[in-house]
Order: structure tokens, then sequence, then C-alpha cells
């Protein structure tokens, strides 16, 4: 199977959604990771994670999704893309601070 056809399946029965409509939000998205390589300082903190005084990770919005990176020097490097309906206090703990 073509990864781009694996990538639209997936985020579809993830989103339990048409093909379409997951392939339109998968490009959205993109799309904005796309943008950070022009205007990496654009995104917030997470709130989550300044609460706890770190501060290196920003984050994108694509409602309800977040996109969650950090700028290593001059390059942008991109964690997860969470679904920012969930707990994600417990989330980014799990997935950033191992």
């Amino acid at each position: 199977m073509p990864s781009g056809t694996w990538r639209t399946s997936t985020a579809s029965s993830l989103l339990n959604g048409s093909p379409a409509e997951a392939e339109t939000l998968l490009s959205a998205i993109e799309t904005a990771c796309l943008g950070l390589a022009t205007m990496p300082e654009r995104g917030n903190v997470p709130k989550e994670l300044e609460r706890l005084g770190i501060s290196e990770f920003r984050e994108l919005h694509h409602k309800p999704y977040r996109v969650i990176y950090r700028i290593r020097g001059r390059q942008v490097v991109v964690y997860c893309v969470l679904d920012g309906r969930r707990d994600m206090q417990t989330l980014l703990q799990q997935r950033l601070l191992r």
C-alpha cells in the first residue's frame, strides 16, 4: 500500500470520517508545519508545559489539534500532533518528558 494511502486510511479511521476529510485535515496540518520553516517562533509555549517551567517547546493550533514542536538551531522538530480535547497535561508529560 503506498504511504499516502496508508496515511489517509489511518487518519480516516482515527477520525471516524471519510478518506477525503482525513486528507483535507492532514494537508492543512502539513501546510501549517511547513510554514514553520519561515516563521518558527510564531507558536506559543504550551500552557501545560509552561506551568512546569518548560519553555523550549512550542505549539501551533489547528483546532482541535495541536502540533507540538521545538526549535533546535536552524531546524524545527515536530514531536507530535495531539487532539486538544484530551488530557493534554498527561499526554505532554508522557510524550515529551520521558
